[in-house]
């Protein structure tokens, strides 16, 4: 949360060319417990120092010789490290009030001055400017946070299939109507398929040499959503010779909980005789 400290210890920078002016409002400020006050008289180097030193707030005469205060405040927005026009111009002349504003200037202060005026108008605009800057500071720890979860999940999940590929032959995922929507390892060359589902879903080509009632067993459980752990199926090639499979899956719900696939790991089992 902003508090009054914060407000007193932002960095003010006065521009005027007439030192009495300049004189005035270091006291007033002095005076009002603002501890981050500076000046110059030269308007051609307000750009630079704003650069250097990012104010909270410049208090800009318009009527200043080489670049006036309109000049000055088109040469700050070409600042893209700071979009923001944290300017408040002082003029005499009620004409140039709106123009000012126009150009982006956060407010005005009248000549001659009216000193509860000024110190109303200075709190105010930096009450906004220090808001704007906490927002921006928020959005970005949000951001970098946001990037460091996001490279977090990518190595986990890299981590993740690295330790499946070790400890199956295939992993593999499944859409809500069953068909493969992720395959890594072998599957053809095992299953015989091609990205075919285990059970169910769309098939490319007719299954041959499966056993019906294992695979009935598995529809039974995909259909009823339940996990399963190294179950156990066989085909029969057309050689004669026999494959067993032990296939791991469980069920993939969304944040609304609603059904949208399986994902699991799947080995051939092989005689260890």
């Amino acid at each position: 949360m902003m508090s009054a400290v914060d407000i007193l210890d932002a960095s003010i920078l006065i521009v005027d060319d007439q030192e009495s002016n300049v004189t005035l409002l270091e006291l007033m400020l002095e005076e009002a417990g603002y501890t981050n006050v500076s000046s110059t008289m030269k308007s051609q180097e307000v750009c630079s120092l704003h650069r250097t030193n990012q104010y909270d707030l410049i208090l800009l005469d318009l009527q200043l010789p080489e670049m006036d205060g309109f000049q000055v405040m088109e040469a700050l927005k070409t600042n893209l490290a700071d979009p923001y026009l944290p300017v408040i111009v002082i003029t005499a002349q009620p004409g140039h009030k709106l123009r000012a504003l126009q150009c982006g200037a956060k407010d005005f202060i009248s000549k001659p001055f009216d000193l509860f005026e000024v110190k109303t108008r200075i709190r105010n605009v930096l009450e906004v400017r220090l808001l704007y800057k906490m927002l921006d500071n928020y959005n970005q720890q949000l951001e970098k946070t946001l990037h460091e979860r996001t490279a977090e999940l990518r190595e986990s999940e890299a981590r993740f299939r690295s330790l499946t590929e070790l400890a199956a032959d295939w992993y593999w995922e499944q859409d809500d109507c069953g068909k493969f929507t992720k395959v890594s390892g072998p599957v053809m060359e095992m299953l015989g398929i091609q990205v075919d589902p285990l059970v169910g879903g769309n098939s490319i080509q007719h299954l041959d040499g499966w056993d019906k009632e294992q695979r009935a067993v598995l529809q039974q459980k995909i259909s009823a959503r339940e996990p399963f752990l190294d179950f156990l199926f066989t085909r029969v090639n057309d050689n004669g010779s026999t494959q067993t499979f032990s296939v791991s899956g469980q069920p993939m719900f969304n944040h609304q909980s609603c059904f949208i696939g399986y994902r699991g790991v799947g080995v051939e089992v092989f005689d260890k005789k």
